[in-house]
């Protein structure tokens, strides 16, 4: 737990009756919070997995895949984990439906994928 919310939790507990003390209750519950996170991130950590080396052959976890729609217009991602995922930033999650739809595929390759603003179509232009 952090020292801030430790002492906040204690200067709560010793300003009076700890049954009726909001400030109590209040720190009881940041501490509950943050260590709901902490939980959250240890598991995090445990599942986290290192890629030494991106594979150039075909999309994988790691590759940045150029692709090219039916309309000529071209695009380029990183496909990372859901928890790297920033869309606006050229990352995409392996989880989202076009990480998903690009998984195993090769260059040169048509990929359809559905979302939820309908089918798209894209060409795999190069991957590295």
């Amino acid at each position: 737990m952090e020292t801030q919310e430790a002492q906040y939790l204690y200067d709560a507990k010793d300003s009076g009756d700890v049954i009726d003390n909001a400030a109590y209750e209040d720190a009881k519950n940041q501490q509950a919070l943050l260590e709901g996170k902490i939980q959250y991130l240890e598991q995090l950590l445990a599942k986290a997995k290192l890629i030494s080396e991106v594979r150039t052959d075909l999309v994988s976890l790691g590759s940045v895949v150029y692709l090219q729609n039916s309309d000529g217009r071209e695009y380029h991602y990183k496909l990372v984990g859901a928890y790297e995922a920033n869309p606006s930033a050229g990352r995409i999650s392996n989880e989202s439906p076009v990480g998903k739809a690009l998984l195993g595929h090769k260059v040169g390759e048509l990929v359809i994928v559905s979302t939820p603003g309908g089918v798209k179509e894209y060409t795999i232009i190069s991957i590295s």
